[in-house]
């Protein structure tokens, strides 16, 4: 009796195993994906030509990196596939992404003098 419920039971805990462990780096894929949207704003507030290049190598592999100059300020935003676990791959893929915006470091207040601080 005990040999058929662990029988019946053994899968679904391997199941449930491989989507714990999933979830897992799926949720370290998305923080890869935050940490890289920063650094690449970073990158291209303080006006770094290579700005997608940074974002790039901290982002999980396969990701893709859009930056976006704007008046006063850049947006960086970073998209990386995250497949599921074996068989399930195609079925519990999930596409990850995180946005960064930093103000531009080169940009002043009017008449080339430095914007007051606001009290």
């Amino acid at each position: 009796m005990v040999t058929a419920e662990t029988a019946v039971a053994l899968p679904a805990m391997v199941l449930l195993a491989a989507l714990l462990i999933w979830g897992l780096v799926a949720a370290s894929a998305q923080i890869r994906c935050v940490d890289a949207a920063r650094a690449g704003a970073r990158a291209a507030a303080r006006g770094d030509a290579d700005a997608a290049d940074v974002a790039r190598a901290a982002a999980p592999p396969g990701a893709t990196v859009e930056v976006v100059q704007e008046a006063e300020s850049v947006r960086v935003t970073v998209e990386a596939p995250c497949p599921g676990p074996g068989r399930l791959g195609a079925a519990l893929s999930a596409r990850l992404g995180a946005s960064a915006v930093a103000a531009r470091e080169d940009v002043t207040g009017g008449g080339g003098e430095a914007a007051p601080w606001p009290s």
